[in-house]
């Protein structure tokens, strides 16, 4: 996976449950967006506010493995590695746990845009603060 894994906490909310008490799937690609986002802005020093104003990271790929449900009051440990960073992508995993159950594992990949909306590559300050958390890379 990566060098550095950056870690979120992330509780089971009510908002996140079906009528069984149980995480419905949907909540988890949320949860996902916002361990991405929370990687930006503290590990990156990107927050999403800022970097949404002149350019955009869509996701252009995500596949998921749902391992076990997750119930209202757990407490998930999502691991994020950045497995690949491209010229102007990166793909990431993410690994949900509570305790020493694992409760989902994704693969997503994000593609760095410009204000038109066209492919840009990650500028060098950035692409140096993804260092630590990267897998492999591709040449610049």
């Amino acid at each position: 996976m990566s060098a550095r894994l950056f870690h979120y906490t992330q509780k089971v909310m009510f908002k996140h449950c079906d009528p069984a008490g149980i995480v419905f799937y949907p909540r988890y690609f949320e949860m996902m967006n916002d361990v991405v986002e929370s990687f930006f802005a503290e590990c990156l020093g990107l927050p999403f506010e800022r970097l949404l104003v002149t350019a955009g990271v869509p996701t252009v790929q995500t596949e998921a493995q749902f391992h076990a449900p997750s119930r209202h009051g757990d407490m998930l440990d999502i691991s994020l590695g950045v497995m690949r960073l491209g010229r102007t992508s990166a793909s990431f995993e993410l690994r949900a746990r509570a305790g020493e159950e694992a409760r989902f594992t994704a693969r997503s990949t994000l593609v760095h845009v410009d204000a038109a909306g066209r492919p840009a590559p990650w500028d060098g300050p950035l692409r140096e603060r993804f260092l630590p958390y990267i897998g492999e890379q591709d040449d610049p």
